[in-house]
């Protein structure tokens, strides 16, 4: 490896980045909407209506001690980080499955 080309940094050093912050706060609305459109990543978004969306905040969190088998747990974390999400999410299939079949009876 040639060490000419290796740059130290210390985690408390800050980088000077290559934005100039000054102009994108200048950018006026026109300015911003004729950049987007001229993205490519950006085709059609822009033609989106918009005025009817709804800002949806997802509950909080409850902090519980549950009693899970070892191999359910095991299961779960086997998969990586996230696994109480994971649990999360299927408790949450099953809640709403359980709901559906209530209003449907």
């Amino acid at each position: 490896m040639n060490d000419e080309h290796i740059i130290r940094r210390s985690a408390g050093s800050k980088v000077k980045g290559k934005t100039d912050w000054e102009r994108v706060k200048n950018l006026t609305d026109e300015e911003i909407e004729r950049a987007a459109r001229e993205d490519p990543d950006w085709e059609g978004l822009l033609d989106i209506d918009w005025s009817k969306a709804v800002l949806v905040v997802p509950a909080p969190k409850k902090a519980v001690s549950i009693r899970l088998d070892a191999d359910v747990l095991d299961f779960f974390k086997q998969e990586g980080r996230g696994y109480q999400t994971r649990i999360n999410q299927v408790l949450r299939s099953y809640m709403e499955h359980r709901k559906n079949e209530a209003e449907d009876a």
